[in-house]
């Protein structure tokens, strides 16, 4: 209390009036996985500074943005095409934690003597560039001799002699020929085979009084899928020149290896992985489309897609703000992904939701269509949803923009059996797109058997928590209960004008209980305080039923 030690008139500020509670946002997603990069290259201070962004969550809101920090597409890798798919259905919001980088695949050119002077490399990251070989057939270059010696030729032109230290043009280009390993293990040259070979052309220049090896092509003809790089610019032209070679690009063993469990769930006190996601308290949406990556010449391990599909529930339930969405296996037929839900892994939970079929996508980099794992494409939708409708509507009957086709058009019988037990389809309807057309849970309780009403819940609860941290402390008394039961009162009538809540009136749709009656002496004394809260939401039109019958008319006897 304010001394009041003189004689006058003293003025207070109260606060005594409603704190209002606003609804945290819902359509941050998060995404674990594959990149091509990971590493932020800035200027401070006139120093180029290359910041390592390994297993760090970074926040990106534009496909730019990604593409500034984590690379582009990688063939054979989800991760970039689930975010471009987050993106381009309405996503704005979401991090990224890249647990690998899958870079482009090499091989070194041999030089001269021998060593290692160029580099042949895939224009593309992923593991594509494994089925391309570079094969160089190059003419001996001419030894070098004494600067200035020349030769005149019958006709008087000045000519360079043969031991001139610059090759003559013959000789100071070889012939580059890029093949790419077909499925039956032949290896075809790309490229219009009526065409004359690729000539790369070696010389050596001078640039701020140094001399440097410079490569170029013929006809501005570069080889197809492959560049070929000189790391090293100031070694002698002499040294550089190629042996005839064949080399075929590989990736390192640490990018070939296939992903694992504790790669991907990381580890939360070093803030890595799928665990390192509990410091972020904006997330709402966890997505691991890279859980799927197989890479070539192996198979992909189901007791490893469910080892992390369980730690991805058991995240959401911890954290208990957020939802997780699965992508079901690759090339599983309906029966089967059917006996994996509910024999193989058995989920139950509201947490977290499975969606099938994959969905297909313009790959981009490669100009065809691939194959990916909608979870990426999925999460947009629900952030499109929550920016138009509101997160208690159901995220279904959406078109999913992006997706040119289905891996498996999956009929209304065969979702009769996938629907009741929580997988979501993908169909394609004729006039009408692709769309997502489930909107179901993996739990088996009924009350948290639709997706719009475990996120409801948990965008009230955590708004709730938020917006009454200036609570605790306060004297739990009569006019404290009285305010608690004003401001959520008042949040929740705002929660049912927005349509999320089923009733005629606020009495019908919500109740916030705060009394003695549930907070009597002893629980006072233990320093709790407690408050009753009980919801009506909304439920979706999952089946709508016409019920039509003959009818004789107004004057049937």
């Amino acid at each position: 209390m304010p001394e009041y030690l003189s004689p006058g008139v003293y003025v207070e500020e109260v606060d005594l009036g409603p704190k209002p509670i606003e609804s945290v946002a819902t359509s941050t997603a998060a995404f674990v996985g594959f990149t091509e990069k990971a590493e932020l290259v800035r200027e401070v201070n006139g120093d180029v500074v290359v910041e390592d962004l390994l297993n760090k969550p970074q926040l990106v809101t534009n496909w730019t943005q990604y593409k500034e920090r984590f690379g582009d597409f990688v063939p054979g890798v989800y991760l970039p095409y689930a975010v471009y798919g987050f993106f381009n259905n309405g996503g704005a919001r979401c991090y990224v934690v890249s647990v690998k980088t899958v870079g482009k695949a090499q091989a070194p050119v041999v030089g001269s003597d021998g060593k290692p002077y160029m580099i042949a490399q895939a224009k593309v990251a992923g593991f594509s560039g494994m089925n391309l070989r570079v094969k160089i057939d190059a003419p001996e270059l001419p030894k070098p001799s004494s600067k200035g010696s020349s030769a005149k030729s019958k006709s008087g032109d000045d000519k360079k002699a043969p031991d001139s230290e610059t090759p003559d043009d013959d000789a100071s280009s070889f012939t580059v020929t890029v093949e790419r390993q077909m499925s039956n293990g032949e290896w075809k040259p790309m490229g219009d085979p009526s065409r004359p070979p690729i000539q790369a052309v070696l010389e050596e220049v001078e640039v701020d009084g140094q001399k440097q090896v410079q490569l170029t092509y013929a006809n501005n003809r570069a080889p197809e899928l492959v560049d070929i790089l000189i790391p090293d610019t100031a070694a002698p032209l002499a040294k550089v020149w190629p042996k005839t070679q064949e080399k075929a690009l590989k990736l390192d063993q640490k990018q070939l290896a296939a992903p694992t469990s504790s790669e991907i769930n990381g580890d939360v006190s070093e803030r890595t992985g799928l665990q390192g996601l509990e410091a972020l308290d904006d997330v709402t949406i966890v997505a691991v489309p890279d859980l799927m990556v197989t890479p070539p010449g192996e198979k992909l391990d189901l007791e490893m897609v469910k080892a992390v599909q369980i730690a991805m529930i058991a995240h959401c339930e911890k954290m208990a703000d957020r939802v997780a969405i699965l992508d079901s296996p690759p090339d599983m037929m309906p029966q089967e992904i059917n006996e994996w839900r509910m024999v193989t892994a058995g989920y139950d939970s509201s947490y977290a939701t499975l969606y099938y079929p994959w969905i297909k996508v313009d790959a981009f980099v490669e100009n065809r269509s691939v194959a990916i794992p909608p979870s990426g494409h999925v999460a947009g939708i629900w952030a499109r949803n929550d920016n138009t409708r509101g997160v208690h509507k159901a995220p279904a009957n959406e078109v999913v923009l992006g997706a040119t086709a289905l891996a498996y058009n999956t009929t209304k019988g065969e979702q009769d059996v996938l629907n009741p037990n929580g997988v979501n389809c993908i169909r394609a309807f004729p006039g009408r797109g692709i769309r997502v057309w489930g909107a179901r849970t993996l739990s088996s309780n009924p009350s948290w058997r639709y997706l719009n009403v475990r996120r409801l819940f948990n965008m009230v609860e955590k708004s709730i928590e938020l917006g009454t941290q200036w609570v605790v402390f306060e004297p739990n008394d009569y006019a404290l209960w009285a305010r608690i039961k004003r401001d959520i009162s008042a949040y929740l009538r705002t929660v049912w004008r927005d349509g999320a809540l089923f009733g005629l009136s606020p009495a019908e749709a919500f109740f916030v209980k705060c009394d003695e009656e549930i907070n009597p002496s002893e629980v006072r004394d233990m320093g709790r305080l407690y408050i009753q809260i009980g919801m009506c939401p909304v439920k979706p039109a999952e089946f709508v039923i016409f019920q039509i019958s003959q009818w004789a008319g107004p004057n049937a006897g």
